[in-house]
């Protein structure tokens, strides 16, 4: 057996997709009758147990990745501790005039072992991810002749990095204590359902949850359940029944006139909105069933009035992520620090702090996209966001005037239905550049849009066209039609305030039974699966 083959073996990339049969029929009953026949005082390590089991199957022997990982923070978070301890002691027992400079020296030493832990671990996603696309730009920059690196990647890389470095840098600022048990830090960084796609957990969110996990209470496991029923309808009705057709939209786009790339690029934000809340949902329903409460990662992003807004009710544990470990941080540094006083000076009160706080934008956005993927339509799309928020940001105060001035107030309902329906058309073009295999694509397909719109004649037979190459019909597009306005409904009622699934479950027995029973024949008959069906791996696996 050659080294590429034993780094495959006991992977099992099946149980990567939350509605999968694998999983949902074989992986997670297991689970939950182990953990059940489990005595209470072992549940935390059956737990472990499972969640390091989950990931073997998917990485094989990748998994080395995450335990590296889980002894650096181990190891680095104590020592982190030592020091901060030994510290308060020092300035304890010190002199007043002597206590800055022990201050500084020991949070000088603990800043040099927190730097060093997530440096390594910064390092690893961007040898392992980027030297690729690195060593490309390098060699069609300059002309070199460098091999393009392949490596094997574990999964949910991303993901348990940014979990790892949180837990370093709060270590550091003492917002948490140091982990001196391995187990518990391992199965924070390893929780099963939560290793491949997020939620971004913090250590204070989910590690003593997972600890101190209790048995499976019944109303535990069927309210999740209920949350995975909810997103295999958004993932199989909707996000897998669009995907051939969403594929050809992109894939052929030079062959339809523009409509149809601006159909392709709303149907793909819904397609992607649909699979990621809805594996979400089998992510949180699944944490459900054991008792544990994940942050959740999504708030009905397309009510939101600005992109800013949008941003915060979308991915929401990325998004605090990169507000609290980098835009924070820059923002509070010395030199920004200095710039804003400076330019507070020369631009006043409003335009001064918006220029260090820019810079610190175009860090978080940066990162955002390429974080998301090695291309530089990646990085595109996190500059354009990073546009429309700095420009959002910087008439925010004129807008405003503008708008109390004309009667357009938030109490307006008509105004905020515009707002709504302009951040979602802001999203849609950001989601097609998102989309797009590359920047020529990208570009190829906004100028077809703006230029290439075609004849309005016509339309439903190029319509037809479409959907038969790809091997669709109009079918399908009313079928997702009926599910989206299915969950537009849900969305409404939860914006109001209204808690479903608590409205439900006061309502005879008969009236919740056929409810879900009514959902579970909505997937059956109008999901995508069966003979001829290619499975669709949940999208965000790959970023």
């Amino acid at each position: 057996m050659d080294v590429l083959s034993l780094l495959h073996a006991g992977a099992h990339p099946g149980l990567t997709a939350f509605f999968s049969l694998h999983y949902l029929g074989l992986f997670l009953p297991a689970a939950v009758i182990l953990f059940s026949l489990t005595p209470k005082k072992g549940k935390k390590y059956t737990l472990l147990l499972l969640s390091l089991g989950f990931y073997w199957l998917i990485s094989g022997v990748l998994i080395g990745y995450l335990a590296a990982s889980v002894a650096v923070l181990w190891g680095c978070g104590l020592w982190m501790n030592s020091l901060q301890k030994k510290r308060d002691i020092a300035v304890k027992a010190a002199e007043k005039p002597d206590r800055k400079a022990i201050k500084k020296k020991y949070n000088g030493y603990c800043r040099l072992i927190m730097g060093l832990a997530v440096a390594a671990h910064i390092a690893l996603i961007l040898v392992l991810k980027y030297s690729g696309f690195f060593l490309t730009n390098v060699n069609a920059l300059f002309g070199t002749g460098f091999a393009i690196p392949e490596y094997l990647k574990p999964l949910g890389l991303s993901f348990f990095i940014l979990q790892s470095v949180s837990y370093l840098v709060d270590v550091y600022r003492q917002t948490i204590p140091a982990d001196s048990n391995p187990l518990r830090l391992l199965l924070f960084v390893s929780f099963f359902p939560q290793i491949v796609e997020g939620p971004i957990c913090r250590y204070s969110q989910t590690a003593q949850q997972l600890w101190e996990v209790q048995p499976i209470r019944y109303e535990n496991l069927t309210a999740g359940l209920q949350r995975i029923l909810w997103g295999l309808m958004k993932k199989l009705v909707v996000a897998d029944r669009l995907n051939p057709f969403v594929e050809e939209l992109f894939t052929h786009h030079a062959g339809y006139p523009g409509w149809l790339s601006l159909l392709g690029a709303v149907l793909y934000t819904v397609q992607l909105y649909m699979d990621f809340s809805g594996s979400m949902d089998a992510v949180c329903g699944t944490a459900q069933i054991f008792g544990i409460t994940m942050p959740e990662n999504f708030r009905r992003p397309f009510f939101s009035k600005s992109i800013s807004e949008f941003w915060n009710r979308w991915h929401i544990t990325l998004g605090t992520w990169f507000r609290d470990y980098i835009f924070y941080p820059v923002t509070m540094s010395g030199p920004m620090k200095k710039l804003t006083g400076s330019a507070r000076k020369k631009l006043g009160n409003h335009f001064g702090p918006l220029l260090a706080g820019s810079v610190a934008l175009l860090c978080v956005w940066f990162s955002n996209g390429l974080w998301h993927g090695a291309a530089w339509h990646y990085i595109f799309f996190g500059l354009y966001h990073f546009v429309l928020i700095l420009l959002g940001n910087c008439f925010a105060p004129y807008l405003k005037k503008a708008n109390e001035r004309l009667g357009f107030t938030p109490e307006n309902k008509p105004f905020r239905v515009f707002q709504m329906l302009r951040t979602s058309a802001l999203v849609v073009f950001g989601e097609l550049i998102f989309r797009a295999e590359n920047l020529a694509q990208a570009g190829g397909m906004l100028k077809a849009i703006f230029t290439n719109f075609g004849p309005l004649r016509g339309c439903y037979s190029t319509l037809k066209t479409a959907l038969e190459a790809s091997g669709c019909d109009v079918l399908d597009l009313l079928i997702v039609a009926v599910a989206v306005c299915i969950v537009l409904v849900v969305s409404i009622l939860q914006e109001k305030g209204v808690e479903i699934r608590g409205s439900l479950n006061r309502k005879p027995t008969a009236l919740r039974w056929a409810v879900w029973y009514a959902l579970i024949l909505f997937i059956l008959i109008f999901g995508a699966y069966g003979v001829g069906y290619i499975p669709v791996d949940p999208m965000y696996a790959n970023f």
